[in-house]
């Protein structure tokens, strides 16, 4: 099993978080005060430079307002 960044899976991955952000209308910025972290780890995080892990994914889930579950759920298909 790889870790890589360039997963196909992650890859769809970070596709459904940028559409969940966007979907709720909020910017990188937002989310990294919400979190209380540079906008630059949004930005890498969306862009694949850096993974989420568990607890990260859980808090960026509730910094923007969307169900973790559903995100998910996406990956399945």
């Amino acid at each position: 099993m790889t870790r890589s960044l360039y997963d196909r899976r992650y890859d769809r991955f970070r596709v459904l978080l940028i559409q969940a952000r966007q979907a709720k209308s909020v910017t990188q910025q937002e989310v990294a005060k919400r979190l209380r972290r540079p906008q630059s780890f949004v930005s890498k995080y969306e862009r694949g430079e850096r993974r989420l892990d568990v607890i990260e994914f859980l808090e960026v889930s509730d910094a923007i307002g969307f169900d973790p579950g559903q995100v998910l759920q996406g990956l399945r298909h």
